[in-house]
């Protein structure tokens, strides 16, 4: 199996990572998706200026088959042009690069 991560860096807004989980719920319910899209929040906090916000981050886990590549390619490229991902900082971790593990071990301690 073939992973890759999609890393969405929403800073304070709770709004647009909820858009983006709704949209990524429907995504896998009308293409039958299923377990080859997972995404998990990673709610951290973040000081300013004094006060404390909430810091969000979406991951989502892309996991098809070595005979999906082109659908796996194709989400990789949808997913982060598309609104509200493309305001949230996108970044894409491939198996191979150096910071897949450390992203995939974030991934598997989140709940």
């Amino acid at each position: 199996m073939a992973q890759s991560f999609l890393v969405f860096d929403f800073g304070p807004n709770e709004e647009a990572a909820q858009e983006a989980r709704h949209r990524i719920d429907r995504w896998k319910q009308a293409f039958r998706l299923d377990k080859r899209l997972l995404l998990k929040f990673d709610r951290g906090k973040e000081t300013e200026n004094g006060s404390e916000s909430q810091h969000v981050v979406l991951i989502v886990r892309l996991d098809f088959s070595d005979h999906e590549k082109l659908s796996q390619q194709r989400w990789l490229d949808r997913i982060p042009s598309e609104a509200p991902f493309k305001e949230a900082h996108p970044k894409v971790v491939r198996q191979g690069d150096e910071e897949f593990a450390p992203t995939a071990r974030r991934f598997d301690d989140l709940e």
